[in-house]
């Protein structure tokens, strides 16, 4: 590991901790040659798979975008943010234990369909009704049906 300060490529390791998660390595680094101390931080790089848009074209998986979505459904509904943090990670946890390179925006589209149908009601009808592309109120109607026949028992 090189000095950020001096660039020296001999750095002692002083104290290595794994965080309470348990996901992230910290270590406290000394430089051989300017004797200062810095930190540094190891965690695990998954790579997530590609998005192919209905267009054809590619892009980046983006949780920013998946967080904007999920809140545009979510706007005035009373959902706690840390159920949204967990929703975001279950969908990633499924993309990534899929182990596909490249995955569809409508498979994203119904994993957030499916968090949202847990989360909560209403959010799950305003983004399905854009999502599917309602055009008339025998859509939203079928939409609310569906998720009244989940609900009984």
């Amino acid at each position: 590991m090189k000095c950020p300060f001096c660039q020296h490529g001999d750095t002692q390791v002083l104290d290595t901790r794994v965080s309470e998660e348990g996901d992230v390595i910290r270590r406290r680094r000394r430089c051989g040659k300017c004797d200062k101390r810095f930190t540094t931080y190891e965690r695990i790089e998954l790579i997530m798979p590609a998005v192919v848009k209905k267009n054809g074209s590619r892009t980046e998986f983006a949780a920013d975008k998946l967080r904007g979505s999920l809140m545009l459904a979510l706007r005035k509904r009373p959902v706690a943010a840390a159920s949204v943090d967990t929703a975001i990670a279950s969908i990633q946890e499924k993309l990534l234990t899929s182990g596909l390179r490249e995955v569809d925006s409508g498979y994203i589209g119904e994993l957030v369909m499916q968090e949202l149908k847990r989360l909560d009601k209403i959010a799950y009808i305003r983004f399905a009704s854009v999502y599917k592309n309602f055009e008339d109120l025998a859509e939203f109607q079928d939409a609310i049906a569906e998720v009244g026949q989940a609900r009984k028992p």
